[in-house]
């Protein structure tokens, strides 16, 4: 918690990296943190790629760039005609304005929570992830129609049309609904709810209305938690809410959209692998009284809270009071972070166990790494995957932007989509801010990887022929 290329700036000319001069422009580039923005290339053969601009960081001291300023709206050049745009190309514009546009309106929905405080839309937030994916899949399908149009020296209209008409990112459709009409569906789920509870007491307590929220959701809807999660496309929201199968972390948020509609306050915090949710009450006590054979915190969390090798089995109320609440910031993140694990274990799985810090080694051992990895005849990774994985990690990044672990796998997942001028810059930044001891382990690679990002230049100018711009 996906590969559009980055705003680089200028770490070193030289072959080797100092150190201290990439902990003092890296400190610099720090104070320009701009969000990644997009735009539209043509490659040979009439496709195009997908480029993005920051990410946040840039070298410019003078002013601060405007989010998305790299972004190149038309489409219609797609097909490389000159031709009036057809109905599929205003759509292929339209999943273009969408990728902009969900990323701009989820930086702002989790700028609502300043000094991660307060509350924002969880629901709205998760959707604007999922819209910005879907649309990006989008334009994936349609690039790879047109190649194979052009391959084939086709004419007519592509492969790819979308089922229904639309005109905004309000208005596209997740699974065949809207982000109106799935958040309007959390609120039919609260509805039910309360339709549960009017057959009880007014003064009915805690325990009943958490109960006619379970029955709601687990028996009446049927939602189902995966006790292992290995799709990624049940950590999308919609996806949840259309086919009632999710991970632990998207029904703790659907509890508490649920909940927060009727008017009861859920609080989580993360207890070792699991996350945990529970009513916020004065009294901690009472949800851990046992009623019917169950008390009222393994009631909403299921049975992890009462699995003997579970961290979550050991809390009482007082070890309760011990725990950080998550923030509604900190769910998202943990959501995305899912997302990155997911995206990066389909985008490897030719290279089983392959983690995101197995190149940081000794330098000696970086060699045959790079040299590996540098091979084209055997693809690494699968690129739509390992793209899916940067998005994610580009928004955690914008909830967490002094997290120098975050940096680190953010720039190692750009070196592994062979973006070296790019993940020279994260990780350089990430140096300056990390512990000395992980600086140390980062430097030599960052060596590495530097002079690896000239090699390339050099073969780009073999490949295209022109003048070679030493970075």
């Amino acid at each position: 918690m996906l590969p559009l290329s980055f705003t680089t700036a200028v770490i070193s000319s030289s072959s080797s990296v100092c150190h201290h001069n990439v902990q003092t422009n890296a400190a610099s580039a720090f104070m320009n943190m701009t969000a990644p923005s997009l735009s539209v290339s043509h490659c040979h053969g009439g496709s195009s790629h997908i480029r993005s601009s920051g990410c946040g960081w840039t070298c410019n001291n003078n002013r601060k760039r405007s989010m998305y300023t790299s972004y190149t709206p038309p489409l219609a050049s797609l097909s490389g005609s000159h031709t009036p745009a057809s109905k599929d190309q205003v759509h292929s514009n339209l999943y273009l304005e969408v990728l902009e546009d969900a990323r701009e309106k989820f930086t702002h929905e989790i700028s609502r929570c300043s000094n991660d405080k307060g509350y924002l839309s969880l629901a709205k937030a998760l959707l604007y992830i999922a819209a910005e994916d879907e649309a990006f899949m989008a334009v994936n399908r349609e690039m790879d129609s047109n190649s194979i149009r052009s391959e084939r020296r086709e004419d007519g209209p592509t492969f790819f049309r979308p089922k229904d008409d639309w005109s905004d990112l309000e208005t596209m459709p997740l699974a065949g609904k809207s982000m109106s009409e799935w958040l309007a569906e959390l609120d039919n789920i609260a509805k039910e709810v309360e339709a549960e509870l009017i057959p009880r007491d007014i003064g009915c307590d805690l325990m009943e209305v958490m109960e006619a929220v379970n029955f709601v959701l687990l028996e009446y809807r049927g939602f189902r938690r995966f006790p292992t999660l290995v799709d990624s496309k049940f950590s999308y929201l919609h996806t949840v809410l259309s086919s009632g199968r999710s991970s632990a972390i998207l029904l703790s948020v659907i509890y508490i959209e649920v909940c927060r509609r009727i008017g009861v306050t859920i609080v989580g915090s993360r207890v070792g692998e699991e996350f945990l949710i529970w009513p916020q009450t004065e009294n901690p006590e009472e949800l851990f009284k046992v009623t019917s054979g169950h008390s009222l915190f393994s009631l909403v969390n299921g049975r992890c809270v009462e699995d003997p090798s579970s961290k979550a089995s050991d809390l009482k109320s007082k070890s309760l009071l011990g725990l950080d609440i998550a923030t509604d910031k900190d769910i998202v993140g943990i959501a995305l972070a899912n997302l990155i694990r997911l995206h990066w274990k389909r985008a490897s799985r030719m290279n089983h166990g392959l983690m995101l810090t197995s190149p940081l080694r000794r330098v000696g051992e970086a060699n045959e790494n790079f040299k590996k990895f540098d091979d084209s005849k055997h693809p690494l990774l699968r690129p739509l995957e390992l793209r899916l994985s940067i998005m994610a990690s580009e928004r955690l990044l914008l909830l967490q932007p002094h997290n120098w672990a975050l940096r680190r796998d953010h720039g190692m997942l750009l070196f592994y989509s062979r973006k070296y001028a790019e993940a020279v810059q994260e990780l350089s930044i990430c140096m300056a801010f990390a512990p000395v001891e992980e600086a140390e382990v980062l430097e030599p690679f960052v060596e590495k990887l530097h002079l690896l990002r000239i090699e390339s230049s050099w073969k780009s100018l073999e490949h295209n022929g022109g003048w070679l711009t030493v970075p």
